[in-house]
């Protein structure tokens, strides 16, 4: 049996988090290779985006492979695309460039050490591997979109919160949104807060359920090199109670406030970004197993982020179903085949219908292909930039079809497959 008395800790890191500035980069240019194709008549089916991105002291690397439109190569004065020594096309870097001087602006990084208007931005995405293409254009084992690559993706969800999310990390979440929110707005103390910072939320559990936080920590930059930690513990106090209102904070909760002092120098300034590196923070904290792929800077023919979202789908409306308390799905891929190898289902003890059977019903419920998941959750589009900071998982679902993957929507199906 699981135990059901335990503390247990998840964090959360800011938008302006160097990490995260990459990933929201990575992020916006899957966005815009989407965009582009939509005003170019390119079929979305046919984008690949595979984008990595590097930040450091005023400086930002993009590399990786692409298939683009025509509105995003190099062209000669004949207006014909300008091609590599393997002859393939050259990708033109203004807009790329543009979409990341846009993305820093937006996150608040206009510091000396990292400013969106002077930092130096180097493209260097080439074309995509024609033997990565040939096994994601055409499956091996249907006449079908293959998978990108191998690898095992997991999903979870619980019961614990509105969300159906692991409360430690919904908490360390929430704390960051509204400190980001309020930030925005500049209005008083929090608009001299910085865009780098980081939360951690430590829960205590009694039977099984979450009952009080017993230590906060947050780290945030400040722009007023004036302030201790008292003063940010003043300023940002009442964004963590109010993010924390409907958990107890315990009476003898220790509170740790920028606790090495001064936090000035921060975002990639004060340390190098990559993208994929915050992908417990992307997804549940710790709470549940990763499979190690990041999602962001990678189109959706990538299993590592439209598997993920299809098994948080899945597991979201398994818990939703009443079906469980909890449960976990893995699923696996090779690359070039369509269908998942593997399909598991831990339903941790609080199940009320046989696993197996839930893990048939699942496969008939919803293509797991990559083409399956990405028409049934319509991923064919600009959707991921928002996806960069605060999970990709426990969010609303938006009319511009971003989050997809956090509707209810099988619920009535999902209870009709288990009972037949």
């Amino acid at each position: 049996m699981a135990r059901q008395n335990y503390l247990f800790t998840s964090e959360s890191v800011s938008e302006g988090h160097p990490d995260k500035v990459c990933d929201r980069i990575s992020d916006e240019i899957v966005d815009l290779v989407y965009r582009e194709a939509k005003k170019a008549g390119m079929n979305p089916w046919d984008v690949r985006v595979a984008c990595e991105t590097l930040a450091t002291t005023n400086r930002v690397v993009i590399a990786g492979e692409v298939r683009v439109p025509p509105t995003l190569l190099k062209r000669n004065g004949d207006g014909e695309p300008l091609r590599d020594a393997k002859g393939h096309p050259v990708i033109n870097p203004s807009k790329f460039k543009a979409t990341a001087r846009k993305a820093i602006r937006e996150i608040g990084y206009a510091q000396d050490g990292f400013n969106w208007k002077t930092a130096k931005i180097d493209v260097l995405l080439h074309a995509q591997s024609a033997d990565i293409a040939q096994g994601v254009d055409k499956a091996a084992d249907a006449n079908a979109e293959g998978a990108g690559d191998q690898g095992i993706m997991f999903g979870y969800a619980c019961s614990e919160t509105p969300d159906l999310m692991p409360a430690p990390l919904y908490y360390s979440h929430k704390i960051l949104e509204l400190l980001a929110a309020g930030r925005h707005k500049g209005e008083g103390d929090v608009g001299k807060l910085g865009p780098d910072a980081k939360s951690q939320v430590t829960v205590r559990y009694q039977d099984g359920k979450p009952s009080e936080a017993t230590s906060i920590v947050l780290s945030t930059q400040h722009l007023d090199e004036s302030w201790d930690s008292k003063k940010v513990r003043s300023v940002v106090e009442p964004f963590i109670r109010e993010a924390l209102s409907d958990l107890k904070v315990a009476e003898d909760c220790r509170w740790y406030i920028n606790p090495t002092g001064k936090f000035v120098i921060g975002g990639p300034d004060g340390d190098a970004g990559l993208t994929g590196r915050k992908i417990i923070v992307d997804t549940y904290g710790g709470a549940a197993p990763h499979g190690g792929g990041a999602f962001s800077g990678k189109d959706t023919t990538k299993v590592d982020r439209s598997a993920a979202y299809a098994a948080r789908y899945l597991a979201k409306n398994v818990v939703a179903a009443k079906l469980a308390e909890r449960c976990t799905i893995q699923l696996s891929y090779a690359i070039g085949v369509a269908q998942p190898l593997s399909v598991y289902v831990d339903l941790h003890g609080t199940g009320k219908v046989d696993e197996a059977r839930l893990e048939d019903a699942l496969r008939e419920v919803m293509d797991l292909s990559p083409s399956g998941i990405r028409r049934h959750l319509d991923l064919n589009k600009p959707i991921y930039a928002k996806t960069a900071a605060y999970g990709h998982f426990g969010r609303k679902a938006g009319r511009d079809g971003s989050f997809s993957w956090e509707k209810t929507d099988l619920v009535k199906a999902l209870k009709q497959a288990v009972a037949a």
